[in-house]
């Protein structure tokens, strides 16, 4: 089930099978999918006093009024183009124009730059990801192809989000801010390991084994269930958006998959959240339960873009 919307981007609007090989995550939804079963015992969102948001409210109190005006927006700022420029999202946008490593910023503030995006991730994940930047951005430095933006003004009680875009890159710090929403929002990641079109086996691809893993669950349906799952053409990332709780969609309803078969989408979509720190990944689980779970989800597999 895809909740996000989706721009396509110059870059990479002709790579046929960039759907299947990048690895993104498309969508708060889609990523919550992977544990929805399982339940939480505990559900501890992301909230101001988190590592990264506390940081990035570090940040905002050593901006000067000008670098506030560049980078620093309204909560329900609307940009002429793009609607709700917080909700953005596109697989290649610079949400502001200053990039990170320029002359824009201090020393410090790029420190502190660095510290928020390291706190929204997973730890563990931390090399991958900076590997995948550097391979997008043809091996610039950390920072010199992304850009940040805030809305809102960080702190205990006001509502606030940190946005960090690039190639491939859309991520989030809300600190909770927007309560229905998990992982700030909408996000994308996505890996060109060996060039625009990469090799056979996407050798170097940080996100490879995400799509491995989705394979081995269409090669346990049974021929009735990939008849139905498999669909003969993808949409354009455009057209993908939030849709209503009674909105019907092409594929493999979940409830009509076996137990061994519904434990291999977990495996796949646990894979997609894994990036992200534990908070957000239980942010993740208790919005996709209010929802009604894995079972009131759907799975599709696209023939124009197989792997």
């Amino acid at each position: 089930m895809n909740r996000s919307k989706l721009i396509a981007c110059p870059d990479c609007a002709d790579e046929t099978p960039d759907l299947d090989r990048r690895g993104f995550l498309k969508s708060v939804a889609v990523a919550a999918t992977a544990v929805a079963s399982g339940g939480a015992t505990l559900f501890a969102a992301p909230t101001p006093k988190s590592a990264a948001e506390t940081t990035v409210k570090a940040l905002y109190e050593t901006l000067t009024d000008k670098q506030k005006k560049e980078v620093c927006f309204e909560w329900d700022y609307k940009d002429p183009k793009r609607g709700l420029l917080r909700t953005h999202v596109s697989n290649n946008w610079h949400i502001t124009k200053p990039s990170i490593d320029s002359d824009f910023y201090t020393k410090d503030q790029k420190a502190l730059v660095l510290d928020i995006y390291k706190g929204i991730f997973n730890p563990d994940w931390h090399e991958r990801l900076m590997k995948q930047l550097k391979d997008d951005t043809d091996g610039k430095a950390w920072g010199a192809d992304q850009n940040i933006a805030i809305f809102g003004t960080p702190g205990d009680k006001d509502k606030f989000e940190f946005v960090m875009t690039g190639r491939h890159l859309t991520c989030r710090a809300d600190g909770h801010s927007t309560s229905h929403v998990a992982l700030g929002g909408p996000i994308f990641h996505g890996h060109a390991a060996s060039g625009f079109n990469e090799k056979v086996h996407h050798p170097g691809n940080v996100f490879w084994h995400q799509a491995q893993l989705a394979n081995k669950v269409y090669e346990i349906l049974d021929g009735k269930q990939q008849k139905v799952a498999l669909v003969p053409k993808r949409p354009a990332e455009a057209s993908v958006g939030f849709r209503d709780k009674d909105a019907k969609f092409p594929g493999l309803s979940i409830s009509d998959m076996t137990g061994d078969q519904k434990d291999a989408v977990k495996k796949v979509l646990t894979s997609l959240i894994e990036p992200y720190r534990k908070e957000d990944q239980e942010e993740v689980m208790e919005c996709l339960k209010k929802q009604g779970g894995l079972d009131k989800c759907t799975l599709t597999f696209y023939e124009d873009g197989d792997i």
